[in-house]
């Protein structure tokens, strides 16, 4: 199984503008064209004081732009042409003085010109600032900043860091990744725009003592993808996670909790202020009636501790008990009989929908294959990589929401 290229079909016109971060472009060009996009890239006069047309010839593949007089198109339309067939314009590194071109309409050069004449109906046209601190806090910048939003563009970042000039603030561009993650967000489409999304998240640890306790081999990797897919496709997403070491996905707001019921305890606050409730965390079904203050030690009679259990709380259950219930859906993590133990989790927790999969299979992986199991019946979702799944279902979950009265 190969995992499915993010921009696969996809064309993105790559401007550079004057500043340090044009190494970063370099290393975005070739993400971008990984990802499965072509990438025709275009360079201000200022951008190749920084990094040469010839090394983003090489990346991207194809030959740069840097003048609108450029010859070789045609009928000498340059700032015509190079937007027709684009999927979006991404300005990577947008210096201060360009952004203001932006916000003032100004074109002098082929990537303003590029801006100003693109399809604004859908070309979507993303801009990663790139300065000093204190010139990102000007009240000009920051009022061209709000004249571009206002316009339709979408500003990604800046971030937090150190800079060339040897200072350090807000004003730093996005990582490669950070950006080529954005691009790919910002072309997936947004049924659920306006939408409010809780997920959870990873496995739940019950605690036996100081040391030791109970858990399970969740990794939380399709709550996460499904945050992140979620949030692609326009929602508002929280993600309340159990113990895991995995990167927040960008714009999802994290709450970290380590035990089933302190998971139920920030859940269920939240759940009637959501539109949909998607609960992939693998909770721990039972926990330690008693915690032990000290480490419990072998006392050299060969015989274990008696540990006596007690329940914990059903989350699910009680999201989907409230009065006025978010759209649940639940996971099935199961080892056999997948089929008939997602419908009877179905039925016993009383929700829409189970997503049910065969957990030692899928615990620590990167794919998935998983079983839509409703009312009306049970579908397939054949094995793919957990973001290519997450998206599926959000499709799947949007398409619900739409057809409820």
């Amino acid at each position: 199984m190969t995992t499915a290229l993010q921009l696969d079909n996809r064309h993105i016109v790559l401007g550079l503008t004057g500043g340090v971060a044009c190494y970063k472009a370099a290393v975005l060009a070739r993400a971008l064209v990984k990802s499965g996009a072509t990438v025709q890239v275009v360079m201000t006069e200022a951008a190749e004081r920084f990094v040469t047309a010839v090394t983003m010839q090489a990346l991207s593949g194809r030959p740069v732009y840097t003048s609108q007089w450029d010859a070789r198109e045609a009928n000498n339309m340059a700032h015509i042409n190079l937007t027709r067939a684009a999927d979006a314009l991404v300005i990577a590194p947008a210096s201060a003085d360009f952004i203001a071109k932006l916000a003032n309409g100004l074109s002098d050069e082929l990537l303003s010109l590029l801006c100003l004449a693109r399809p604004i109906g859908r070309c979507p046209l993303l801009v990663a600032p790139a300065m000093n601190r204190e010139m990102w806090l000007h009240p000009a910048t920051q009022r061209n900043i709000a004249r571009i939003r206002a316009d339709g563009a979408q500003v990604l970042g800046p971030a937090d860091g150190d800079q060339a000039c040897g200072e350090s603030g807000d004003g730093r561009m996005l990582e490669a990744s950070e950006l080529c993650d954005e691009v790919v967000a910002a072309l997936q489409p947004k049924p659920l725009r306006g939408r409010r999304v809780l997920v959870t998240a990873g496995p739940t640890f019950e605690a036996i003592d100081p040391v030791r306790g109970i858990t399970n081999l969740s990794s939380g990797k399709m709550g996460f993808a499904l945050a992140r897919a979620a949030q692609e496709a326009g929602a508002e997403v929280t993600l309340v996670v159990g113990p895991v070491s995995l990167p927040t996905p960008r714009h999802v707001r994290r709450v970290d909790v380590a035990s089933a019921r302190q998971m139920h305890d920030v859940v269920l606050p939240l759940a009637a202020a959501h539109d949909v409730f998607v609960a992939t965390a693998a909770v721990a079904d039972w926990r330690p009636a008693s915690y032990a203050q000290r480490k419990i030690k072998k006392d050299g009679s060969h015989s274990a501790p008696a540990i006596e259990l007690a329940e914990n709380p059903d989350i699910l259950a009680a999201v989907a008990r409230l009065p006025k219930p978010p759209f649940c859906v639940g996971f099935a993590a199961e080892t056999d009989d997948l089929a008939r133990n997602a419908r009877a989790k179905l039925e016993r927790k009383n929700v829409p929908l189970i997503v049910g999969n065969i957990g030692p299979a899928t615990f620590g992986r990167d794919d998935n294959a998983l079983l839509l199991v409703d009312a009306r019946g049970e579908r397939q979702v054949p094995a793919a990589d957990k973001l290519t799944l997450a998206r599926e279902l959000v499709r799947e979950i949007a398409a619900r929401l739409e057809a409820q009265p």
